[in-house]
């Protein structure tokens, strides 16, 4: 029988799917009752773990008090000012305010649109271009694929948005031209500190330092994408803070509830405030039926508690090393051609000839969940409350994986 659900980034013929059906911290349980190590946190989300009774308790009372009410003009809500408040505290922009949403895409879209937006209340309308970087994922709405340097995901989608372009991710002065030949039209630059779906990327050494020279040079708002970077996955609540740049405008979504509920957002700085706020008469035409929806800030302000309690943020160092380390043996060995990441992300780099959707699959069936990036990557992002024991499976059956398909397509 062909499926009712019409699957994303998934081939529309596909008609058979590992369904699971519970979860326990960094573990995994599918409808065969088969376990496995969650190498990826679902997808870069869940830092605190699967099935928590904690969250659950929280979510409950919140439901069980409001389990929402619209935040459009004149209302508020107490949690999603308590989130906000909170938020606005760990943020790594100073004097920011809080715009909340449902999701990175939606962080995405409106971090775009509150730019170009504070540019023309700045009296500067021209300034529409926003520059993003290859390799770059950006989200699926149409602002975010339009900023995509993932050739691959803007297939027939065109037209996209206009005046959204990109350049070669590592090459600052390629971005030092760009800018130059449009300096005065520039809104933004949009960028993931570390580039998640599209590999796993680091920044080059200097390279966020420069970016954040060059738009101060021509005028432009720096966004920081960090959708997957924030809330403890780099061994710091932000990756603005692990590499010490601050942003204009910070988008956030994922971890912030840990995917309990869903939830997203974006930090607003001083700079675009500045324009945004001048005039007592401006109304912000933007937002969602779901802004602030107060079930997901409870959730959000829980997760956010369980986070700084159990030291997951220092936590995250530590098991990225035990990642690292073990990916590192493989390529020591020869068996992987690189080893990217940072904090607790990584990836593995496969020699061309091999197959990361293949070794993926294999690792599934020795119990272990990562994810294929492309042909040529592996790509680890575990629960930041996941056992070292967890780890070492979770690497062990990896290694296994690739020694097993090495073996058949060869070395």
């Amino acid at each position: 029988m062909k499926p009712t659900y019409l699957h994303a980034f998934t081939k529309p013929s596909r008609t058979e799917f590992v369904t699971m059906v519970r979860g326990e911290g960094a573990r995994l349980y599918d409808s065969e009752g088969r376990e496995y190590i969650d190498g990826m946190a679902s997808l870069w989300y869940c830092n605190i773990g699967h099935g928590r009774r904690d969250m659950a308790d929280a979510i409950a009372a919140q439901v069980v008090k409001l389990e929402s009410y619209n935040n459009f003009d004149p209302f508020s809500t107490d949690v999603t000012d308590r989130l906000t408040d909170k938020l606005h505290a760990l943020s790594p922009i100073p004097n920011n305010r809080v715009f909340l949403c449902s999701s990175g895409s939606e962080s995405v879209d409106t971090a775009m649109k509150l730019a170009r937006l504070a540019h023309v209340q700045a009296g500067q309308p021209e300034r529409t271009i926003i520059i993003s970087r290859g390799r770059g994922y950006h989200g699926s709405n149409f602002g975010g694929t339009s900023a995509q340097g993932l050739p691959l995901n803007k297939i027939g989608y065109d037209p996209l948005v206009p005046d959204v372009t990109q350049v070669d991710p590592d090459d600052i002065e390629a971005l030092s031209v760009a800018m130059s030949r449009d300096g005065s039209r520039i809104a933004a630059v949009l960028v993931e500190p570390v580039q998640g779906a599209g590999g796993v990327f680091p920044p080059t050494d200097g390279y966020l330092q420069g970016l954040r020279k060059l738009c101060d040079q021509h005028g432009a708002f720096l966004i920081f994408d960090e959708v997957i970077s924030g809330f403890g996955r780099l061994g710091t609540w932000f990756a603005a803070q692990r590499y010490g740049v601050v942003p204009d405008f910070t988008c956030f979504a994922k971890a912030v509830t840990s995917g309990y509920v869903p939830l997203g957002g974006v930090f607003v700085g001083s700079a675009p405030l500045r324009a945004l706020e001048a005039d007592s008469a401006f109304v912000l035409r933007t937002g969602y039926t779901y802004s602030g929806h107060a079930t997901a800030c409870a959730a959000a302000l829980k997760n956010l508690d369980i986070i700084a309690d159990e030291g997951l943020v220092e936590r995250a160092t530590h098991v990225g090393d035990l990642v690292s380390s073990a990916l590192h043996a493989l390529h020591r060995d020869g068996v992987l051609r690189e080893v990217r990441g940072d904090g607790a992300v990584w990836a593995a780099g496969l020699h061309g000839h091999h197959d990361a959707q293949a070794v993926r699959d294999i690792a599934m069936r020795n119990g272990a969940i990562v994810r294929g990036i492309g042909a040529e990557t592996n790509a680890f992002c575990p629960p930041l409350v996941a056992t070292d024991a967890e780890i070492g499976r979770l690497m062990d059956a990896y290694a296994s994986a690739l020694h097993e398909h090495v073996k058949t397509v060869g070395a």
